[in-house]
């Protein structure tokens, strides 16, 4: 199963959760692989970027989570990036066949990013690569904070036709805000999750 990750926008938590589901389900004894197709970053930036968070998870090679030449020391959008620094433009159908296979795994998680609609590549966005990738189920994650509804809404709809789980990151039970919206979420009909590990076990259901 492929399960793409995205979020309602830029550092909501992406590359957390989807490690820290990884986590849980390895756990279990599931196989599971992870690969971000494209990334960008802040070269002066110590902390490990996506790939490295991503490939300590899943205990692979953060070359084989992202090809060397798809990421990016630019902090915008991929293919943004890859202009302003004098690189080729690429594809989704690029991307997406440069993803690299692991027959073994149970679970792929492949990460976009920024938000649904941000610029994954010259011709498309993460919505698009899910598409290609046919993928199995979509998480969302989002702030739980003022103006989650909106911004999960808004993705949402765009996301019309997969399978969607929303995790809500840095969820605080104790705070009256975060719980209202999430119930008003919840009785709107999303499948909402607050910890990683009710969202792997959803996914091994």
């Amino acid at each position: 199963m492929i399960v793409v990750v995205t979020g309602t926008g830029t550092a909501v938590g992406k590359t957390w959760w989807t490690a820290a589901v990884i986590t849980c389900l390895r756990a279990t004894g599931k196989i599971v692989a992870a690969r971000k197709p494209a990334q960008s970053f802040d070269r002066s930036d110590t902390h490990p970027n996506d790939a490295d968070v991503l490939a300590i998870a899943t205990s692979e090679d953060p070359l084989t989570v992202c090809p060397l030449h798809r990421s990016y020391p630019l902090a915008m959008a991929p293919p943004m990036a890859a202009d302003a620094l004098g690189l080729p433009i690429f594809t989704i159908s690029d991307l997406v066949a440069e993803v690299a296979p692991n027959p073994n795994a149970e679970i792929m998680f492949v990460e976009g990013a920024g938000g649904p609609h941000s610029p994954l590549a010259c011709d498309g966005d993460t919505v698009d690569l899910a598409r290609e990738l046919r993928a199995g189920i979509v998480v969302l994650v989002s702030d739980p904070g003022l103006g989650s509804i909106n911004a999960v809404r808004c993705s949402a709809d765009t996301l019309n036709g997969f399978p969607l789980l929303v995790a809500l990151n840095h969820f605080d039970e104790t705070d009256r805000l975060h719980v209202a919206n999430r119930l008003w979420m919840e009785q709107a009909g999303f499948e909402i999750f607050v910890t990683p590990a009710s969202l792997a076990s959803r996914l091994i259901d």
